[in-house]
């Protein structure tokens, strides 16, 4: 199937915010439309009804050359960094979440500092590397521009022999051991270039942008959200989250119809990133059910969101290994782990009673000795009674310690037993609004039994790595039935660099952000009557015609 990448919208040609990554999708299944996303805040769907636009967000892109002003604003006025808060530090396109701390060595492209004088500022705001590891807010500074008639026509003559600069190693680290900042250093290289100014106005630029990346110690602290999580996780560890890309997230998202209030099922393997998402849009209104492999759920990416306690409340968790139970009707409480049951332990006590034993021994052999000998041991009986009396009060409270110890897991293991008790009826309602996989298991069974629970007439997503497994769980929907507008679809996305006269696609690209099927459930009863019936008149009219031919014969 040829891809055919169609022009975007002319709206959306007017509002273009500079290297924006423009995304197109493209559907596999049968009788599906063509779908066009502009990356994952916005979402340009073509077909029958029109050309819609939808977002995952209530912000707007901004216009033209107001990208940056909107990203100051997103910013509220307020929304300060506070300590024990969920931060992302943002130096160019790198990304790393952090939990803000006082006195904590942090790590960041190879600089490290500490982010005490972070906390009180707005987040948004770019610091600046000072000596010591504190951060500094930037001050705003007009760039420097090179005049016209300093730049050159052609770069053929510069060679690049290393030999036009004029800074040695040591004069730059002598200048940074004595505390000048990096855009003076960037000056002063510029000054020192014998070939500067033979280049041209995008060389200059160029080799500008590369001197400040290397020495400006710079980053900006944001606030975590799905896309910028999505996108630290794409970037720096994309398998664990199964290569899941922003803007197929974003997909996700919005063919789940995902909004506050929704009963939402979850079966994910991408260190919760697929969970705070929905979290995220959800804003802490509805339920969602969390359905997890092995022994509990993975919420590193989750953790990362920085969520209120309340976000929490509403999050639910059931295991994988226990759906058949309840499919079948034979799920019950007693089929949950068992309760420790409260023992104290024996050892400690049995060694203690030995212990007390040596000591009323040495104390009768003390006591039959000579005055002489006893007035000479009197310091070392002292010391014997208080280390023995040092010892039972540690074993006392070692005993105190592991009692609390215990009760505290059985209170947590009943919690645990009510809260999936709870679950279990959510799921038993079989009412959810929605159901969502992105697993590295195959989808084909996961979804076949999670779609029990979900009620009519509401939509479902598998995402996958690769297309092989969805095929299979499209023909196997296809011969069960029960499912409506099944689509398989492929996301394809390009980042272009948005420059006055030199606008082009960037040379790196992505190769793929997975697949995705989509469909909308329906009720099958009615249908396999009508079938049935239909069935018994076919059977019935050959023998009722046979009759008549009978009766005429006689």
């Amino acid at each position: 199937m040829s891809r055919d990448i169609p022009s975007p919208p002319p709206a959306e040609r007017n509002n273009a915010a500079p290297a924006h990554p423009a995304a197109a999708n493209e559907n596999v299944g049968p009788g599906s439309q063509r779908v066009r996303s502009a990356g994952p805040h916005r979402k340009w769907q073509e077909g029958p009804a029109g050309r819609q636009a939808g977002g995952t967000g209530n912000r707007q892109r901004p216009s033209g050359g107001r990208a940056r002003g909107a990203m100051e604003e997103s910013a509220k006025p307020g929304l300060r960094i506070c300590e024990g808060d969920c931060a992302v530090l943002k130096r160019d396109e790198v990304f790393k979440a952090v939990l803000v701390l006082r006195r904590r060595k942090v790590i960041f492209e190879k600089q490290w500092f500490y982010l005490d004088n972070a906390i009180g500022h707005i987040y948004g705001t770019t610091f600046e590397v000072s000596s010591g590891g504190s951060l500094q807010p930037k001050k705003k500074m007009e760039e420097t521009t090179t005049e016209t008639k300093e730049a050159g026509t052609d770069n053929r003559n510069i060679v690049d022999d290393g030999k036009s600069q004029k800074l040695t190693h040591d004069d730059i680290k002598a200048l940074k051991d004595k505390g000048i900042k990096g855009q003076e250093i960037v000056q002063q290289l510029i000054e020192n270039s014998t070939t500067f100014r033979g280049k041209t106005e995008f060389a200059q630029d160029k080799y500008i942008k590369k001197k400040k990346k290397k020495y400006e110690a710079v980053i900006t602290i944001v606030k975590p959200s799905t896309r910028i999580l999505s996108t630290m996780y794409y970037a720096r560890e994309p398998g664990k989250i199964n290569h899941l890309r922003y803007d197929t997230l974003a997909q996700m998202l919005t063919l789940g119809n995902i909004r506050a209030g929704n009963k939402m099922i979850v079966m994910e393997t991408c260190a919760g990133l697929v969970l705070g998402a929905i979290m995220e849009r959800m804003g802490g209104y509805g339920s969602i059910i969390q359905m997890y492999p092995g022994g509990g759920p993975v919420r590193a990416a989750t953790s990362c969101f920085g969520f209120p306690e309340s976000f929490f409340n509403t999050l639910y968790e059931f295991p994988l290994s226990k759906v058949d139970n309840l499919v079948s009707g034979t799920f019950s409480s007693e089929t949950l782990p068992s309760e420790p049951e409260y023992n104290v332990p024996v050892e400690e006590e049995s060694n203690g009673s030995l212990d007390e034993k040596q000591t009323l021994i040495q104390e009768t052999e003390e006591e039959s000795s000579t005055e002489a000998v006893m007035e000479s041991n009197e310091t070392e009986e002292q010391e014997t009674m208080d280390l023995a009396a040092e010892d039972t009060d540690y074993k006392e409270s070692k005993e105190k310690g592991n009692k609390e110890n215990i009760r505290e897991k059985q209170r947590k293991q009943q919690e645990r037993r009510r809260k999936l008790v709870e679950t279990a009826a959510l799921l038993e309602e079989k009412n959810a609004d929605g159901l969502i996989v992105a697993s590295r298991f195959h989808p084909t069974p996961l979804l076949l039994s999670l779609l029990e629970f979900v009620a009519p007439s509401r939509p479902f997503v598998v995402y996958c790595q690769y297309k092989e497994p969805l095929l299979e769980c499209y023909t196997k929907l296809r011969e069960k039935g029960g499912v409506i507008n099944l689509k398989l679809s492929e996301t394809w996305l390009r980042n272009y660099q948005v420059l006055p006269d030199r606008s082009h696609p960037k040379l790196m690209m992505s190769g793929g952000g997975g697949y995705l099927l989509s469909g909308i459930t329906v009720t099958v009863e009615k249908v396999q009557s009508d079938a049935s019936s239909l069935e018994a008149q076919k059977i019935e009219e050959p023998t009722s015609k046979k009759r008549k031919l009978q009766e005429l014969h006689c």
